[in-house]
């Protein structure tokens, strides 16, 4: 992966939108995600800081900006620094 970019996949399970990266994966790859506007075809799409993600989960839809890329998965308050939510619908 380039510099500055990280996999969709470990983004949503490092930010705690999944609670595994397997699900993260599968939240991709059934379509539940959106990367700039645009569905994701794959858990290895590469993210970079300003996109803007969609998470359509069964709780609700998250709209949020990426502000960071973060290097693990740490408590909530860590994860909640790495992007900026932009919207929340009900689910």
């Amino acid at each position: 992966m380039k510099p500055g970019r990280q996999r969709l996949d470990k983004w949503l399970w490092f930010a705690r939108f999944a609670r595994t990266r397997s699900l993260a994966a599968r939240l991709v790859a059934d379509g539940y995600v959106r990367v700039n506007g645009k569905r994701a075809g794959a858990a290895a799409t590469a993210i970079a800081l300003g996109d803007v993600v969609t998470v359509a989960a069964a709780h609700a839809t998250v709209t949020a900006r990426v502000l960071d890329l973060g290097e693990r998965r740490g408590p909530a308050p860590e994860a909640q620094t790495l992007y900026e939510a932009l919207g929340e619908a009900p689910g």
